[in-house]
């Protein structure tokens, strides 16, 4: 039995709308992907793989017989929220996958989803009931993964939890940056709402150090949860970076979702008939690219600065260690191009003031032994023209800034790379990104789990 790789809509019906990209699998699709997990005697995809351990031969096996009940009891045991991490993780788990070794991994992640929307249409996720409470409350600072699965965990062992959102709702890059055609805002506001059924308590609209002092909150609650992510965005600080046109990822993405979830009916930042230019390879620039052709680009690139990884496996990193080699996401299924080697050196002024080109040159990159580029040198005279009249900068984030107000707020200091310091003295902790740097929803998640248990 292979790997299925057919599990998209058909690209010319998605481009139409903002609905997510992968078609239902059949039950005896999922089922038949199930039996080829091999029930290894020492499995990795749920140590090495998986930051939330879950127990993913034990779940294939429960999908594979059909038994979907013991399935979700077995995934809910260890993560707080699958529908999300079975929709935009990119699934650790299948790079530690013993059949990949020899063959296509285990289709891990959709197994994964096949189990938590077969539980959701069953009606067997509900709200924690939370026996006894113990006395102690609990502020969470953010509404992304890291403070809603803090949030969780706390209050299923008994903590009164309020969750204050700078924003108009709670989820984060869940739902101001990731598109919905790669997660239904529906779902996380079904989960917000579980949630809020439980007894989670959220205050949205809200600013700490601006709608409310740190002084407060320390006063109000006995302890005090920082899951704030990364908010700033790296910067691409060369001539011309002052002309308009060029935006940070997130402030292209946002608006889509909060044009589409309603909160707003214009879009700040629109591609309608603009040549894009996409600087930044990784998810978030895979994102742009799938928005922008949505909103009727003109043309897009997207541009990444490192050399094109190998189709396989690169020897840089063998089993079970994530594999560095080429992936393709499903907007660069949809169009557009992507270039390699890629490095921007100016953006070009129209003659009023917003870009009209970037000049950009083809970067050589020296390898390690293994096969790792390590750094790179400008070729001569390989500079070109590109034209583009809408930049989007998507490469990633550079932690928080000792200027934030919450950091100031409550008196923390940040490290050289941007993570906030705790202060468990003073009952103030830090989960996910703020904590750790940029990483993965699923990361984040399993983070805020382990604040609860620290906690409780």
């Amino acid at each position: 039995m292979e790997r299925i790789q057919d599990i998209y809509r058909p690209v010319a019906e998605r481009l139409q709308d903002f609905q997510e990209v992968e078609r239902p699998l059949l039950e005896k699709e999922i089922r038949s992907q199930a039996e080829r997990c091999m029930n290894c005697g020492i499995p990795f995809c749920h140590g090495s793989g998986c930051p939330l351990g879950n127990v993913i031969p034990e779940i294939n096996a429960a999908a594979g017989r059909g038994d979907w009940r013991h399935a979700w009891e077995l995934l809910s045991s260890t993560s707080n929220f699958p529908e999300f991490t079975s929709r935009v993780c990119p699934a650790l788990c299948e790079g530690s996958c013993t059949c990949g070794l020899n063959e296509e991994p285990v289709m891990i992640r959709q197994l994964e989803k096949a189990v938590v929307d077969t539980a959701f249409s069953n009606g067997w996720v509900v709200p924690p009931k939370v026996e006894s409470r113990n006395g102690r409350t609990v502020a969470v600072i953010g509404g992304g993964p890291a403070g809603l699965a803090a949030a969780d965990e706390l209050n299923r062992r008994g903590f009164r939890v309020t969750v204050f959102e700078a924003f108009p709702h709670p989820g984060g890059l869940l739902r101001y940056g990731i598109p919905d055609f790669k997660l239904n805002k529906a779902l996380v506001e079904r989960r917000v709402e579980l949630l809020r059924q439980g007894g989670v308590e959220f205050c949205c609209n809200t600013k700490i150090g601006e709608d409310v002092s740190g002084m407060w909150l320390a006063k109000r609650f006995d302890e005090i949860v920082l899951a704030i992510g990364t908010p700033s965005p790296r910067d691409l600080r060369i001539p011309g970076r002052e002309l308009g046109g060029i935006h940070f990822a997130l402030e292209f993405l946002r608006g889509q979702n909060r044009v589409i979830g309603g909160e707003c009916t214009n879009l700040p930042v629109s591609a309608a008939g603009r040549r894009v230019a996409v600087i930044g390879g990784g998810d978030t620039g895979a994102d742009c690219v799938g928005t922008a052709l949505r909103q009727g680009a003109r043309s897009v690139i997207q541009l990444e600065l490192m050399p094109k990884p190998p189709a396989e496996r690169s020897p840089s990193t063998p089993w079970p260690m994530w594999p560095y080699q080429l992936r393709t996401a499903s907007s660069h299924k949809e169009g557009g191009e992507r270039r390699w080697n890629a490095a921007t050196k100016r953006f070009v002024d129209n003659g009023q003031g917003r870009v009209a080109a970037l000049e950009v040159a083809e970067a050589e990159w020296e390898f390690s032994q293994e096969g790792r580029p390590v750094r790179f040198t400008e070729k001569p005279d390989s500079t070109v023209r590109l034209e583009a009249d809408l930049v989007l900068l998507a490469m990633g984030f550079t932690g928080v800034s000792p200027e934030e107000n919450l950091v100031r707020e409550f008196e923390l200091s940040v490290d050289a790379r941007g993570r906030i310091q705790p202060a468990p003295e003073r009952h103030i902790h830090v989960a996910g990104d703020a904590a750790h740097g940029a990483s993965l929803v699923v990361r984040a998640i399993a983070d805020g789990r382990q604040i609860g248990r620290v906690l409780a």
